[in-house]
């Protein structure tokens, strides 16, 4: 790798004028998925591993990206990933990031790892990973501290001036264009780019596409049927709020084989949002919905189902629904990436399939 940059982060914050002002650099845009904290290890891990020095990719590698351009002038040996999963795509090509982001939501005990994380980080044989503290905003000194060689970021919410920030720590790869909206395919095909490793990363979405075919074709009677990821509030029953198709979450369960109806499709005035918001009043757009998708427990159900306007929809009327338990590792693994995949989705088509058993009862 080209030589480390050797400085201080607080030389750094000097050198950008920004000591100040970093409390107001570090926010993070708002974002419709988790991502976020868990204590910091000062041991840091190696990165290094045979698949890792495998790779013969040629030098310098320029990567677009929604803040212009990035090069990555040779191998990098030092990876550090932030924000939501893109450390689980270093880890499923084989490489341990010297630092990453922990998981802020559906994480069931205080080490900052969704199963299929610890998982993965066992079957590499570590077992005291480097994880950054920053459910406030990133944590930069500890980046820095990680020495990276680059910093990927293809999923995640940062800001312009957090991305100035990183960049004179090394080469940031940022996401496609919209923060948030990367699809698992983009998100492994960036990463693994900025690793150079990207034909490692094209056969893992390859393997990861046949995992998700085989799997699919074990429900054939999921195929066609129209869903619509929707959530429901017990505590203000006027509002709703769906993930559309360009979600990571309504763009996976279409890989499933599922459909969104044309009265939500016909309704999105921007493909590329990832959300709108329907008013109780105008709930009937749901009624062409074989099944729905949601947040929640039996109890929003039942409140769901009790409320004069809502419990009018077909699909709630005969529980053709889903409702994933909010903070659990389903529910956080509703935005997608393979060690995720590859983890749930025997659990989410089961549940997708007895919702789809009750249309004809």
């Amino acid at each position: 790798m080209n030589s480390k940059r050797k400085f201080s982060f607080k030389s750094l914050l000097a050198s950008l004028g920004l000591v100040l002002a970093l409390a107001g650099c570090a926010g993070q845009q708002s974002t419709p998925a988790p991502g976020e904290g868990a204590p910091v290890n000062t041991e840091i891990p190696s990165t290094e591993t045979p698949a890792a020095q495998e790779t013969s990719t040629e030098y310098p590698i320029a990567i677009k990206h929604a803040f212009g351009e990035t090069t990555i002038e040779s191998k990098p040996e030092r990876v550090v990933t932030i924000q939501w999963a893109n450390h689980d795509v270093v880890l499923a090509l084989g490489v341990v990031p010297a630092g990453f982001s922990a998981a802020n939501y559906g994480v069931q005990d205080d080490s900052g790892l969704l199963p299929w994380t610890a998982e993965k980080l066992k079957e590499l044989g570590v077992s005291d990973p480097n994880i950054f503290q920053d459910t406030d905003g990133l944590d930069f000194e500890a980046i820095s501290d990680a020495d990276p060689d680059v910093i990927l970021a293809a999923y995640s919410g940062i800001t312009q001036e957090d991305y100035n920030i990183l960049s004179q720590i090394a080469p940031v790869v940022a996401y496609p264009t919209t923060p948030w909206l990367t699809t698992w395919r983009e998100q492994v095909l960036m990463n693994a780019t900025g690793m150079g490793m990207k034909a490692e990363g094209e056969q893992l979405i390859k393997d990861t596409e046949e995992l998700i075919k085989e799997k699919a074709s074990e429900h054939p009677q999921i195929q066609g049927k129209k869903v619509v990821w929707v959530n429901f509030s017990a505590k203000d029953m006027s509002k709703l709020h769906i993930y559309t198709s360009a979600d990571p979450r309504g763009s996976f369960l279409q890989e499933l084989g599922l459909v969104y109806p044309e009265s939500v499709t016909e309704q999105i005035a921007d493909p590329t949002s990832y959300s709108m918001n329907l008013s109780a009043e105008n709930a009937d757009m749901l009624n062409d919905a074989d099944i729905l998708i949601g947040y929640g427990g039996e109890d929003l159900y039942q409140a769901v189902k009790a409320d004069p306007l809502l419990g009018k929809i077909p699909a709630i009327k005969r529980g053709s629904v889903v409702f994933i338990g909010d903070g659990t590792p389903l529910a956080a693994s509703g935005n997608p990436n393979p060690l995720s995949i590859a983890y749930t989705i025997d659990e989410y088509l089961e549940l997708i399939d007895g919702a789809i058993s009750k249309i004809n009862e």
